[in-house]
């Protein structure tokens, strides 16, 4: 069966999608934003941060089940606060950049888990690799009316081997363990009372 879309039903259908008030306008505030890793090299803490990212949040916490949440990570942008390391992430044995730029999460689902806490289910891909993952993430709200700021964090654990990070002589776990923690904090405006 073959669909065809009238220009009036395009314009319906596009009216429809941004008539829905809480959806409107949902943005990411970048420089209050955070997304943060923690692996471990040789039993010591190395801490990270992305310094590119983005999102693209539909979220309604009267509605959680209706909610879409997407981010899009520039696995260059990498830090680690030494440039010598640094150029190494972004070699094939890491991430891979030249032909993995992104890494990607889309939610499949998103539930209720107590008050301001929400489950966010989904697949993150790296380096082409996906996997199912679980977030537990914390909404708390400042402001009022129109100037309504939510901040949503949580943190979450990968197998780094599992997205094939730190391929060949790097898979040896005793070296850099394999778990890599995930920290957030991101601030959106938009996004309705709880």
């Amino acid at each position: 069966m073959i669909r065809i879309f009238t220009p009036f039903g395009l314009v319906f259908a596009l009216a429809a999608t941004l008539s829905t008030p809480a959806f409107a306008q949902q943005k990411l505030v970048p420089a209050q934003s955070e997304i943060a890793f923690t692996s471990k090299q040789m039993g010591v803490p190395v801490d990270g941060k992305f310094k590119k990212f983005d999102a693209q949040v539909a979220f309604d916490p009267k509605k959680p089940e209706a909610a879409k949440i997407g981010f899009s990570i520039d696995l260059a942008s990498a830090s680690l606060g030494a440039p010598e390391t640094e150029a190494e992430l972004v070699k094939p044995e890491w991430f891979g950049t030249k032909l993995f730029p992104q890494a990607t999460f889309a939610s499949s689902a998103v539930k209720a888990a107590g008050p301001g806490k929400f489950e966010v289910a989904g697949k993150l891909t790296i380096k082409g690799a996906s996997q199912d993952v679980l977030v537990p993430v914390v909404l708390a709200q400042t402001g009022g009316g129109g100037a309504l700021t939510t901040t949503a964090s949580g943190m979450f654990v990968i197998k780094r081997l599992d997205f094939r990070i730190g391929d060949g002589d790097w898979k040896d776990t005793s070296m850099v363990a394999n778990d890599v923690q995930v920290r957030f904090k991101l601030v959106l405006s938009g996004v309705g009372a709880l």
